[in-house]
């Protein structure tokens, strides 16, 4: 038990901040059990990703879990996301593929610039600013004394 006015108060600070981180962590990864559920299972998979994503960010954003830890967590469910629609679109795409091959799309063409005017883009790659001058020094003056 602390003796110190100050370490008991960090105490109780800690551990009301404990029961809020508590809350915050278990509503995201109640979330992430649902969303990977539903990833198995086929129902609702977008909206229950998505569900789980505002969770780990609301949790990130209150300190509950670090912003790194939330992130890796989003990119996998993100990735058996893609895999499953991947799965979903081929399996899709075979019963046509049987029947008849439609013609591959072409590439778009780029869009014609004019001579005069440049992409957005380039322009602020192009802008830099201007380098820090810095001060020389100068070699001290020699003190010259005056003989009498």
């Amino acid at each position: 038990m602390a003796n110190i006015k100050s370490q008991i108060k960090r105490n109780r600070q800690n551990e009301k901040r404990r029961l809020r981180n508590r809350d915050f962590r278990g509503a995201a990864r109640t979330a992430v059990k649902d969303a990977r559920a539903s990833l198995e299972s086929g129902e609702k998979t977008t909206a229950s990703v998505t569900a789980a994503i505002s969770a780990l960010d609301i949790a990130a954003q209150k300190g509950a879990v670090h912003p790194r830890n939330a992130a890796r967590r989003k990119g996998r469910l993100m990735k058996q996301l893609a895999a499953l629609g991947m799965q979903a679109k081929s399996a899709a795409e075979e019963p046509q593929s049987q029947a008849a091959e439609a013609p591959a799309p072409q590439a778009k063409k780029p869009a014609k610039v004019e001579k005069g005017s440049k992409p957005a883009a380039e322009e602020k790659s192009k802008a830099k600013p201007a380098p820090k001058k810095t001060a020389e020094k100068k070699p001290a003056a020699k003190k010259t004394t005056a003989k009498k």
